[in-house]
């Protein structure tokens, strides 16, 4: 077979961000401005003012870049509690390949904690893992707000669609998913049989069941809007020899949560 036996992927448990935009959709400023995103064609002006008074007001960034977002001190109980449950599901694996972002690592070292085991594994940071870069849209912490204050974005993006509209000096679905693909073809050739996991993002999940499972562009996009990875997610992959002259690797548990 030339597949790992096991593969386990992990999302990163709930960032400062996460919170922060639990934060911002509560704030009647925000509320607002969403009301008159929704129907910005028809006053572009007025939801223009709305999205500079919510850059002025300065609340809604958290001043740091997509891969230094932290995980909070609170939320590291949900990696602790996974890692606790995980030994449960699968065997302890051979290699960790584990983003090299902050919120990422921070993760692993709180599922460490939960199964101590852990930490004997060898790990490698493995940047082809890493989210989804959002370019220029960073800057303003809020895609609306984005292309509130770049129309031609906003047209853009409603011509070619979430999957294949790329933010400007960042990435598209397509680009995520050929990281993925460069990813497995690491993984098929230097872990063949293999117990293996990776703590990554939400979209390098997706990525990874679309590359496995064949799924089209609108596949992906049903996933997204349905199936989201939760914070500290557990989807396993096992190897099936049976499966074809290669053997394959078959989902056996999807996103569940275990804290």
């Amino acid at each position: 077979m030339k597949w790992p036996n096991t593969l386990t992927a992990i999302r990163h448990g709930e960032s400062a961000y996460n919170i922060l935009k639990k934060v911002k959709e509560d704030s009647p400023d925000y509320q607002e401005f969403r009301e008159a995103f929704e129907d910005r064609h028809q006053d572009p002006e007025r939801t223009r003012m709305l999205a500079e008074r919510i850059i002025k007001l300065g609340i809604f960034k958290l001043g740091t870049g997509n891969h230094n977002t932290a995980i909070t001190g609170a939320v590291r109980q949900q990696a602790r509690s996974t890692g606790v449950r995980m030994h449960e599901l699968v065997v302890l694996p051979d290699v960790v390949l584990v983003s090299p972002y902050d919120r990422t690592l921070a993760t692993l070292d709180g599922l460490s904690e939960g199964w101590p085991d852990l930490r004997n594994v060898p790990t490698v940071e493995f940047e082809r893992l890493r989210e989804q870069e959002h370019g220029v849209a960073e800057l303003y912490g809020d895609w609306r707000i984005f292309h509130t204050m770049h129309p031609e974005q906003d047209e853009l993006y409603a011509l070619q669609g979430p999957y294949w509209y790329r933010y400007p000096q960042g990435e598209n679905v397509p680009d995520v998913r050929e990281r993925m693909r460069s990813t497995m073809n690491t993984v098929m050739r230097e872990y063949i049989g293999q117990d293996v996991m990776m703590v990554t993002h939400h979209l390098s999940i997706l990525a990874l069941r679309a590359h496995l499972e064949r799924h089209s562009a609108e596949d992906f996009i049903h996933l997204d809007n349905h199936e989201k990875p939760v914070n500290c997610g557990v989807t396993v992959y096992r190897g099936d020899p049976s499966q074809g002259t290669d053997g394959k690797l078959l989902l056996d548990l999807y996103n569940e949560q275990l804290y």
